[in-house]
Order: C-alpha cells, then sequence, then structure tokens
C-alpha cells in the first residue's frame, strides 16, 4: 500500500527576486526552492546579503517574487491579492524578529491579546489565551510587566507567544536569537522547539548560529540564489 502524499506546508519553487539600485539589477534570488513538511523546523543560514531576509519575506507573503510559485498548506498564493495575502498572515503564519518589537505602552498580556483581538477573539477569550501561553513559556509573574520591565530573553519569548497564540501553521523568524547572549540564545530557542513540537508547527529560522541550527529539523543555505541541503 502506498503511502498517502503529505501536503507541504511551504513549498517554494523557482523563486526569482530582484531589486534596484541605482542603474543595476541585483538579481538576489535565482530560482530557489524549499519544501516545509508539517512539523519541520528548518534552518535558513546564508552570509549576509546572501537573500535569507528576502526568501523569508517572500515566503511570509510580505514581499512580492518577480516570478515562482509560492504555496502555503496547498493554497497557491503566488498571485493572492493585498486582502487574502493579509488574511492569510494573520491565520496561518506567525513572525518573529531579531528585535521583539512588542508595544511598549502595553503589557506582555496585552501584547500577545492584540492579534487575537485583530482576528475577531473576544476580550475574555484572548486574555485567557494569552496568559495560558506566556504561563507554558515560564512567565506567569510577568504578564503585567511592560517590555522595560523584561530581560531580553523575556521580551523574545513574549514576541514568540504573540507569534504563535493564533495557532499558526507555519512560523517565519529571522535572527529570533541574534541579540540574546549564547546561554539566553539557547533557553529561548528550547522554548520554542517546545512550543512547536506541542502545536505541530512548522517553521523557517534564519540564523547565523550553526550550534542552534543543529538543534532543528534541517538545515538549509542559499547559495548563489539557490537554497540547497546542509548536512548537520
Amino acid at each position: 500500500m502506498s503511502k498517502k502524499a503529505v501536503t507541504p506546508t511551504l513549498s517554494l519553487k523557482n523563486i526569482r527576486k530582484s531589486f534596484v539600485q541605482g542603474d543595476n539589477k541585483l538579481q538576489i534570488l535565482k530560482g530557489a526552492s524549499l519544501e516545509i513538511k508539517p512539523g519541520e523546523m528548518v534552518a535558513l543560514l546564508g552570509p549576509s546579503g546572501s537573500g535569507k531576509s528576502t526568501l523569508l519575506q517572500v515566503a511570509g507573503l510580505l514581499d512580492n517574487a518577480d516570478s515562482g510559485k509560492i504555496t502555503i498548506e496547498g493554497k497557491d498564493c503566488s498571485t493572492l491579492k493585498d486582502k487574502a495575502r493579509t488574511q492569510m498572515r494573520l491565520n496561518t503564519l506567525g513572525f518573529v524578529y531579531q528585535f521583539h518589537h512588542l508595544l511598549s505602552e502595553f503589557s506582555a498580556l496585552e501584547n500577545v491579546m492584540i492579534p487575537q483581538m485583530i482576528r475577531g477573539e473576544n476580550k475574555s477569550e484572548a486574555e485567557q489565551n494569552a496568559a495560558e501561553i506566556l504561563n507554558y513559556f515560564g512567565l506567569k509573574r510577568r504578564l503585567h510587566h511592560r517590555p522595560s520591565e523584561l530581560s531580553g530573553g523575556e521580551q523574545q519569548r513574549v514576541a514568540i507567544a504573540r507569534a504563535i497564540v493564533n495557532k499558526p501553521s507555519l512560523l517565519l523568524a529571522d535572527e529570533p536569537t541574534g541579540n540574546l547572549d549564547p546561554k539566553t540564545a539557547e533557553d529561548v530557542l528550547n522554548i520554542l522547539l517546545k512550543a512547536s513540537k506541542a502545536m505541530q508547527l512548522s517553521g523557517l529560522i534564519v540564523t547565523h548560529n550553526h550550534e542552534l541550527a543543529r538543534k532543528l529539523t534541517r538545515i538549509v543555505m542559499i547559495e548563489d540564489g539557490k537554497v540547497i541541503e546542509v548536512k548537520k
């Protein structure tokens, strides 16, 4: 009996992306292809300027590719209009960046409530969900602290909680531990991996840290505008 084909959470096929700089056209992605299966956490490596963040922006529907096909959970997203792209980001994707980008005037709890409120959850349910995930991330005693009252590791844990509170299928993270000391970075990554396993969350994680990358399911890198597999 043949195995049923698994629909990739993310499929990028022959993605090309260029930027115009003065009189020059810089070709960043030159036919990049990548598949991420449900539950896989994939590390994306490459030198500065290689196109890692560009690939992440295209995969997250934050920027348009010049050509190629982007499929998320079997849905062709290559030609979606702005409203549909926004809905896909809100319901299916989660984003984490090197800097936490928390709203300074709101508490940790309120920051994690906001994406749910935008999606239409009522306030009490959003508050309960936010408290649960922050408790899970070890922040039970920090719910009502504002970002300035939290350590760097705590701020990033809040940012990750905010990114996954709506239970996305795919997490896209750009150097999520790049602004942290090695021990805190390891702690944050371990929490992220624990949460991703519990939620069967797929992820594409841009990092320069090879030690952290080896903890993920697979490692790929961008070389000459294309994605290649790397042995751990």
